[in-house]
């Protein structure tokens, strides 16, 4: 009996060493496994690998010319607004390029799929040969594309074509209440005082993002641009769109006979709609020297919430141009730390322009991006809701610059100083800058 027990104490203590064996095992496998999931898992949570199938040249520029020469790709974006569709921002010459194909990177197995591409070129071309495209693909069902490439044929190698990530297709909420775009910087831009005077009249009236498409500038600029970059103010984009075709510094082709007008302004508002779209309440279209000067309210914001409130389902709000010449100027504000800054003291130019009844007085913008599908410099060329415009007596674009009626003499202008009211927040902040950047 003895003898017995003995031999069934080994056999139970044989299966609980078998069984420790297997659990252990087992849960280093489990380990192993759970591992490779965590890997996985922080990848993706890290973005390496929404493209790591993806094949073809992965591109830097914001510029990428495509081998026809004829086609110019800016970045395509996620549109689900209508259906599934992949909005390319490009330019492209408006006879030679008739047929475009996007090849769809689907995930999760970087599966190629191509469709067939509608071009649209944008209606204000104004005689130039080049102008903005919207190169629109409908998404493959079953494909849920991270990247696109763009070719002139639904065949070829895919290794050699430029792949571009597809922007927007994670859904956002709107990170910043308003960004002003300004396109173009260019002419080696060198008014550096308007400039920052522009900038703290950004941000005192609610801007806290401010997205510039940048040509070329002088070097005093630069330190000034890198301070609002630091500062976190400034987005710079990369716009040398005269490495690839002849630019012309005027709107219209019968002023300067070249391939696209005005340094490609209107591909980069394009952009800049699309690139703010998720992450933006509001977009402001205008210029560096361009203010737009609220009348009956202290800031955007509240100017906007009342415009929104007496236009409802509007997206488009519209305001009128006035010019304040530079030639014309006021003792009053005359600061002499600012006289060794290159640039123009708007607060020295507070009359304006008359109305010319016979004279088209053209536009700048505040839109909610989400709800604009083109846009041109002064209107919005297809949206969704409408636009109004916003009266005189409410808000109006400050825009300081030279004259186009330099033939009046200071009484038949305007005195305007609606920009005073904001004077002592504006030079506090005006010389924090120059002091550490200029002066």
């Amino acid at each position: 009996m003895m003898h017995c027990g003995k031999r069934h104490i080994c056999a139970v203590v044989a299966c609980i060493l078998v069984f420790g064996s297997i659990l252990i095992c087992s849960r280093k496998g489990t380990h192993l496994h759970s591992n490779i999931i965590r890997k996985i898992f922080f990848q993706e949570k890290n973005g390496s690998p929404a493209g790591h199938f993806c094949r073809g040249k992965p591109t830097q520029n914001v510029i990428t010319p495509l081998k026809d020469n004829k086609t110019f790709i800016i970045a395509p974006y996620f549109d689900g607004r209508e259906s599934k569709v992949t909005r390319v921002i490009g330019i492209v010459h408006h006879e030679d390029v008739k047929e475009l194909y996007c090849w769809f990177c689907c995930q999760p197995h970087g599966e190629i799929q191509t469709t067939s591409a509608e071009i649209d070129v944008h209606s204000d071309r104004f005689g130039f040969p080049y102008g903005t495209a919207d190169i629109v693909c409908l998404e493959p069902p079953d494909c849920d594309p991270t990247h696109v490439s763009i070719h002139w044929s639904p065949h070829g190698n895919i290794d050699q074509l430029p792949r571009f990530e597809i922007k927007n297709r994670k859904a956002e909420t709107s990170s910043v209440d308003f960004t002003v775009c300004i396109s173009a910087m260019f002419g080696n831009y060198n008014n550096v005082l308007q400039f920052i005077q522009s900038m703290e009249m950004y941000k005192i009236l609610g801007v806290q993002k401010v997205v510039i498409y940048k040509n070329s500038c002088s070097q005093l600029m630069e330190k000034v641009l890198k301070f609002y970059i630091e500062e976190g103010t400034v987005e710079i984009i990369p716009w040398p769109i005269n490495s690839h075709l002849k630019v012309s510094t005027k709107w219209h082709f019968s002023m300067d006979a070249k391939d696209i007008g005005y340094y490609g302004q209107i591909t980069a508002l394009n952009d800049c709609v699309y690139r703010n779209m998720l992450r933006s309440k509001f977009v402001i279209l205008n210029d560096a020297d361009e203010i737009i000067l609220p009348r009956k309210h202290p800031d955007w914001k509240t100017m906007m919430q009342s415009l929104q409130e007496q236009n409802p389902g509007t997206g488009i709000f519209l305001f009128e141009n006035h010019i304040f010449p530079e030639t014309i100027s006021t003792h009053t504000f005359n600061i002499s730390s600012w006289n060794t800054v290159p640039g123009v003291n708007i607060l020295q130019h507070v009359h304006r322009e008359p109305d010319r009844k016979e004279v088209f007085n053209p536009k700048k913008m505040i839109i909610d991006p989400r709800k604009v599908v083109q846009t041109s410099v002064h209107s919005v060329l297809r949206a969704y809701g409408n636009s109004v415009s916003v009266p005189v007596d409410v808000a109006l674009i400050y825009h300081c610059r030279v004259p186009l009626q330099g033939n009046l003499p200071r009484e038949s202008l305007i005195r305007d100083t609606t920009l005073w009211r904001y004077n002592s927040s504006l030079i506090m902040n005006v010389n924090k800058v120059l002091y550490q950047t200029v002066l």
